[in-house]
């Protein structure tokens, strides 16, 4: 079962669309659908509107209310839009009652994100687990949806699981699941083997939120050619590289990026991939330190981590994009000592939230890597010699 492949050069007019609960204000509704409209972009798509009501829950029948409906319906028919995209996961019958309202193609969050790892998986393992998430997404909405898969239709969100006509009895689909699920276990096996030869080296993960630099920040400490992209999930196989840094070797591995809201059929079977994270001895933690909510992706990350069980290692806080967060919060007329004080002001404070290892850096201006590297170099040191005593420290 192959993924199907669509032509990246159509262009689709999309509109986004969110509620805002009791509990949320409208701007972080605002900054959620701001990484919404980055998804799309990912995707493939051209965000021309997005349209915010504020309600208690949503609505059961259409997920907003029957007045934001028809004025996103009239907006549409206007902008020509072919996709909506709704930034929760909706069930079966919302997503049915918005088409036939709508007369065009309705996406969730769910369903957006599965798209953009369809169209970035590469190895057996990646498509493997992204086809299990799919069906698995796909199986409670069979009804009234396979038409939707046809190749004429393409483009976001029917990067599906199959080229030819999917069955639509639920029996098939849940030998596919199975199958697949079988076939997971196998490709699990041999990662699991893989990891047991690497030795006796020190492992490194690294992690933190989607497009925060997790790769620029891989190629430049193990020279490698890792993708490395302004876009969300660029890196979605974990890759691992030896380093060796003042002739001390470790591997170091860049894992997908976490993400608000990941679907949970993703974490599932992305489990065996972040296991990678789950089994290293030493978390970098790598930061955006430009972004205005950086501190709400550093709960995602946390949350997450704890979720796959990762609390224990000792941990590393990478800061990164700091000539970003010059440029956005230092006022540029101020004196240069003035900005150097402020830059040092929040780096202590970060040091004393963080209450762990914490380095500032600007990856692609190479800006404190040496500072990174001593760091790094000195917890690994710290690990090895901890965990073999014997070696009178020596390495190798």
């Amino acid at each position: 079962m192959n993924l199907i492949e669509i032509n990246p050069t159509i262009e689709e007019r999309a509109v986004l669309v969110a509620i805002i609960r009791d509990n949320q204000t409208p701007e972080q509704v605002e900054e959620y659908l701001e990484e919404l409209a980055f998804l799309a972009e990912t995707a493939g798509a051209v965000t021309m509107k997005k349209f915010t009501q504020k309600l208690k829950h949503p609505d059961t029948r259409y997920f907003v209310g029957s007045g934001k409906l028809e004025e996103i319906k009239k907006y549409n028919e206007f902008a020509e839009i072919t996709t909506v995209i709704i930034d929760d996961e909706i069930s079966p019958a919302q997503q049915r009652n918005l088409e036939a309202e709508l007369k065009c193609k309705i996406l969730d969050r769910t369903s957006l994100i599965l798209d953009i790892f369809a169209m970035r998986a590469q190895t057996a393992q990646a498509r493997t687990q992204v086809e299990l998430a799919q069906l698995q997404y796909l199986l409670p909405r069979l009804k009234g949806l396979w038409t939707h898969l046809e190749r004429q239709r393409g483009g976001i969100g029917m990067r599906g699981p199959g080229e030819k006509e999917i069955e639509t009895d639920r029996r098939v689909i849940n030998d596919k699941i199975s199958k697949l699920k079988k076939d997971l276990e196998v490709l699990d096996k041999q990662e699991e083997t893989r990891r047991k030869t690497r030795g006796e080296l020190i492992r490194v993960a690294l992690v933190g939120y989607t497009n925060v630099g997790k790769s620029t920040i891989m190629n430049l400490l193990s020279k490698s050619e890792v993708l490395a992209e302004n876009k969300l999930f660029a890196t979605l196989d974990t890759t691992v590289r030896k380093v060796v840094i003042d002739n001390i070797p470790f591997l170091l591995s860049d894992t997908v990026g976490f993400i608000r809201k990941l679907p949970h059929h993703l974490i599932e079977s992305f489990k065996s991939t972040l296991d990678e994270a789950k089994e290293s001895d030493i978390i970098v933690h790598v930061v955006d330190a430009s972004h205005e909510n950086f501190h709400d992706h550093i709960s995602v990350v946390n949350e997450t981590l704890s979720d796959l069980g990762v609390t224990m290692q000792p941990r590393l806080m990478v800061f990164n994009k700091m000539d970003l967060y010059r440029q956005k919060h230092l006022d540029k007329y101020l004196p240069d000592e003035i900005k150097k004080e402020l830059s040092e002001e929040f780096e202590r404070n970060m040091r004393n939230q963080m209450n762990c290892n914490c380095v500032f850096i600007s990856a692609t201006d190479k800006e404190n890597i040496d500072a990174l590297r001593n760091t790094m170099i000195l917890m690994v040191q710290d690990m090895y010699h901890k965990r073999y005593p014997y070696k009178n420290n020596s390495y190798g």
